[in-house]
């Protein structure tokens, strides 16, 4: 569930299935008195545009729409005596590109295209900012996505480093608390090298932070982690002492980041703005 403001109206969006549904009761009730808001669906309902811009969609989107109960409420739509709720619609249509839902968020939602086209019925500038807010979400969690990717890669490529951490460095006597330290060092390892700091003192300076040093990076340190937990792994295989791997990797780091802030910003987090300390 997310909320877009649109014109001082909070709106409930809600996804079902990967699929997003905009509140029509949000839209209404903020143009009249929210006791109202469902006439006024109702009468947008009632419309022959609006039943047969509804029925055209689910055509183009449902195989299980029933066209016979379409037909039935398009040729009453507009008469006096004619009426239509969302449920009443749902029930005989099968159709699925309105939704009604109680509780909490409960109203009338509506799949963005039909909502979009409901915003028409409130102001053509209600719907220009609805769209508008609409697809600032969208580019908001499409940012989001890209960074938990990239996360999700870290943890990943975490895995590989540890198990070189394992197969290269951790004798098969010592024991899982013994082993701990190890990992926990190596880790400190790429700390070091790209944010300057161990995880300790990381949490010494932010006590009011909760997680670690990793889940506050921003996406080109996520990046430049990555490849310096695959480049830890290979320099471990090798052989390569402990203090020769820190201070590669360090000067690795640098140089990733600079080309990395050098990228167009659309691409970056905006506190990616400083590179890693130089190591002596």
């Amino acid at each position: 569930m997310a909320k877009i403001s649109v014109q001082e109206t909070e709106i409930t969006v809600l996804s079902i299935d990967d699929v997003d549904y905009i509140s029509l009761t949000d839209m209404a009730n903020g143009r009249i008195d929210q006791s109202r808001a469902a006439d006024v669906i109702k009468n947008w309902l009632r419309t022959r545009y609006a039943i047969e811009f509804l029925g055209t969609w689910e055509i183009l989107h449902n195989p299980n729409f029933k066209v016979v109960e379409f037909d039935h409420f398009k040729s009453q739509a507009g008469l006096v005596g004619f009426v239509l709720s969302a449920s009443e619609w749902i029930e005989n249509t099968n159709a699925i590109g309105l939704i009604v839902r109680k509780g909490k968020y409960g109203g009338t939602y509506a799949h963005k295209d039909i909502a979009f086209e409901f915003g028409s019925a409130i102001s053509v500038q209600f719907k220009l900012y609805l769209i508008e807010e609409y697809q600032r979400l969208k580019e908001f969690e499409q940012r989001q996505l890209g960074w938990s990717v990239k996360r999700e890669l870290t943890k990943i490529n975490y895995r590989i480093h540890t198990d070189a951490v394992k197969q290269n460095l951790i004798p098969i006597e010592l024991s899982p608390q013994q082993m701990s330290i190890i990992y926990a060092n190596e880790a400190d390892v790429l700390n070091m090298a790209l944010f300057g700091m161990t995880a300790a003192e990381w949490r010494i300076q932010n006590p009011e932070k909760q997680g670690n040093i990793r889940d506050y990076a921003n996406v080109s340190e996520l990046i430049c982690l990555a490849n310096l937990e695959n480049l830890n792994a290979l320099f471990i295989n090798e052989g390569m002492p402990q203090d020769i791997r820190l201070k590669r990797l360090n000067q690795i780091a640098i140089s990733q980041m600079r080309l990395l802030l050098d990228m167009p910003n659309a691409l970056l987090v905006s506190n990616a703005n400083t590179l890693p300390e130089k190591i002596e």
